[in-house]
């Protein structure tokens, strides 16, 4: 008997916390489906530029998955396999690979070598080039740059949402808000001091990645810091702005699986071009999405700060837009 008082005491309590209990059963749902979409076609779609001369020879490759962009010249084609706007360029002589993603590199070999003559020995009649990259890059060294921004993105946001989240339970909030401080000042505040903690921690993932497991790096390593710490104020400003809904640390947890985990798939792990058109539309408002391509930039293809800018200037404005909502949340505590 005593057992079963227990049992439905627990049930009653589960009932009671429609919060938890949706949680449960919408956030397992949400994710298998997001799988089945991301897994279920990621075979990607390659564009290759092909000078005129070599345009009639190749014809036949072209398929549901690779697609042939005649170029003007081998000057054009680097130009737009430097930009990313096509996945390799086949002159007569060589085809040139852009690089960065090992899987991608693969499949057009396997095809070239499928379409190219001679067959007897299989051997690739061009001399393979790589724009970024080698040979000997490694799949770790294509993600790297992609689990140094997700995991940041994870503690920064977990740390920082409890954190806060403590503040508001223990009280120091309630007090803090009795002061003549500002809402805005509180929020900024929090921010700052939050924010030297996740530039050192950034900084440490960051080295460690680099120089003990020693992935490629083709770019500045202060190019990298500015942008794990930038997506770490990200994350900061969006684990406090959502402590501000939860009642306790159980409900800051769960929002993991609906804010954080989604973004694995748009980081970069996986294909975004490969994903149908109206998932790669979600992409466009997920903040890990920029993070995941700015590193890869700067640590695969050797770009600078100036060329990710605008990777940058997309994730200071996530920032600003979940440190002014915090701010009007704050307002349920002080309306001034």
């Amino acid at each position: 008997m005593r057992v079963t008082a227990v049992i439905i005491r627990i049930l009653r309590q589960f009932f009671r916390d429609k919060r938890t209990l949706g949680l449960m059963i919408i956030a397992p749902m949400l994710i298998l489906a997001l799988m089945n979409v991301v897994f279920t076609d990621q075979e990607p779609n390659i564009e290759i530029g092909v000078v005129e001369e070599v345009q009639s020879l190749v014809q036949h490759m072209e398929d549901e998955n690779m697609q042939l962009i005649v170029v003007d010249s081998e000057e054009e084609g680097w130009e737009r396999i430097t930009q990313s706007e096509i996945h390799a360029l086949l002159t007569q002589e060589k085809i040139v690979l852009e690089g960065s993603d090992p899987s991608v590199n693969k499949a057009i070999l396997l095809k070239l070598q499928k379409f190219s003559q001679p067959v007897e020995n299989k051997e690739l009649p061009y001399e393979v080039e790589y724009a970024y990259g080698s040979e000997s890059m490694e799949m770790f060294d294509n993600i790297g740059p992609f689990l140094i921004v997700f995991f940041v993105f994870f503690f920064v946001f977990l740390i920082a949402g409890v954190s806060f989240l403590r503040e508001r339970t223990s009280g120091t909030l309630e007090r803090l808000m009795a002061t003549p401080i500002k809402r805005w000042e509180l929020v900024m505040g929090y921010v700052a001091g939050f924010g030297i903690f996740t530039l050192i921690q950034s900084s440490i993932i960051v080295f460690f990645t680099i120089y003990i497991l020693d992935i490629q790096m083709a770019g500045n390593i202060l190019s990298i810091l500015f942008v794990t710490f930038t997506v770490a104020i990200t994350a900061l400003t969006l684990g406090t702005l959502l402590s501000a809904y939860a009642r306790n640390e159980l409900q800051m947890i769960q929002f993991i699986p609906l804010v954080v985990v989604p973004q694995v798939f748009f980081s970069g792990l996986f294909s975004i071009e490969a994903m149908p058109s109206w998932l790669q539309k979600v992409s466009l408002v997920m903040p890990l999405t920029y993070a995941g391509e700015a590193m890869k930039d700067i640590m695969i293809r050797g770009k600078g700060i100036e060329e990710i800018f605008s990777y940058i200037l997309l994730l200071f404005g996530f920032s600003l837009l979940f440190i002014v909502l915090n701010i009007k949340a704050l307002k349920k505590y002080r309306p001034t």
